[in-house]
């Protein structure tokens, strides 16, 4: 909405650009790293878990913390002090590498192409071993669940346990089941979270409405990224409007496009500025061509099953859902399945209790003793 968007742009500029110092300073409170990965310049977090005197320590477990697009690892700042912290719903504390993917924020795109999602797999593989873990758990969303799942399918030796708020199954009998559970849900899904799955018809629509940023993004890159660079207005318009739709597609509808209903405008506005200052949105884009490009080593890859213990969450406002039935070939080793009546895409920024609670719930499930 062209009235909101005003909004934004002038709290960015009159109240936000004037404080950035501060906000460098809250980026800053956690540990960045840099490496070098297979020829490229890699950031991370590197969160460190705490104990509590007088208790007895908790296990540590390291751990694998991946965005998607169009977000960044400010989505995890609420999210990784959960992980860090030790709780009493948790025998486990969690030490937490959360990079960067490559072209996004301080990582360093690939001038080569083909280095789609199962390519970026093994570079996230080689930084875990890099910092020392040779053994890790992962989590993920959006394009991190999907590297996630190619992670524990490249590397079951390396990979503890595998947790998504966005698991699928991309392989050709996970589609084959996606389109018989359209038209006879009854075989697929509890009656109970029967809403959650979509018909035929719902996804079909939800496709032609929602995914044209995809189409774009995997065929034409470059076009629509050269229109965001230096497009501070461009690129915010580009970015919030993720942040809206996909944190509740009822949002549309609204004049604000409910965007503070989640979010501030400085928690917006912090990861539109890493895309803006680091000039990364082509480079962050390229990740959906590229793996198109590399289309045919991925599909081979879906049809790997996962062979670690698996967790799979659902918050209510997910684009789309895969049902446990749908889920089964590719995760035969399911321990946890939960689904949560709020929250959307984006649930390490939205609601990282919510999404920590279940995490843990996944991880006492595992028993990874």
């Amino acid at each position: 909405n062209a009235n909101e968007l005003a909004k934004v742009v002038k709290y960015w500029r009159d109240t936000y650009l004037p404080k950035w110092s501060e906000r460098e300073e809250y980026l800053k409170k956690l540990d960045h790293y840099q490496t070098e990965i297979q020829g490229l310049k890699i950031h991370f977090i590197h969160a460190k878990p705490s104990q509590v005197k007088g208790q007895k320590p908790k296990k540590v477990l390291p751990l694998l913390l991946m965005h998607g697009w169009p977000g960044t690892v400010r989505e995890f700042y609420d999210f990784i002090p959960l992980l860090t912290t030790p709780s009493d719903k948790s025998d486990y504390v969690f030490e937490v590498i959360a990079p960067s993917l490559p072209g996004y924020g301080w990582s360093q795109g690939s001038s080569k192409t083909g280095f789609g999602v199962a390519q970026v797999a093994v570079v996230m593989r080689n930084l875990m071993l890099r910092v020392g873990f040779d053994k890790f758990l992962v989590q993920g969303g959006d394009w991190g669940s999907i590297i996630g799942s190619n992670v524990a399918s490249l590397f079951p030796e390396n990979v503890l346990g595998y947790h998504s708020n966005m698991c699928g199954n991309n392989s050709p009998m996970g589609q084959l089941k996606m389109v018989l559970a359209s038209f006879f849900p009854s075989w697929f899904v509890d009656s109970e979270y029967a809403d959650f799955y979509k018909g035929l018809g719902n996804l079909f629509s939800t496709i032609m409405e929602e995914m044209g940023y995809a189409h774009i993004q995997a065929s034409k890159p470059d076009t629509i990224g050269n229109a965001l660079i230096d497009n501070p207005t461009g690129l915010a318009s580009y970015i919030l409007e993720k942040f809206s739709t996909w944190t509740n597609t009822a949002f549309r509808s609204l004049p604000d496009g409910g965007l503070t209903k989640r979010f501030t405008y400085d928690q917006l506005l912090d990861n539109v500025m890493i895309y803006y200052v680091t000039n990364s949105i082509t480079t962050s884009m390229r990740l959906y061509s590229e793996s198109m490009v590399a289309s045919q080593f991925a599909l081979a890859v879906d049809s790997v099953p996962i062979k670690a213990k698996a967790g799979c969450t659902r918050f209510a406002h997910e684009i789309t859902h895969f049902s446990d039935s749908v889920l089964a070939n590719k995760f035969p080793n399911l321990v946890h399945s939960t689904h949560h009546r709020d929250g959307g895409h984006f649930p390490a920024f939205e609601l990282p209790q919510q999404l920590y609670d279940d995490f843990v719930s996944f991880v006492q499930k595992a028993n990874f003793s």
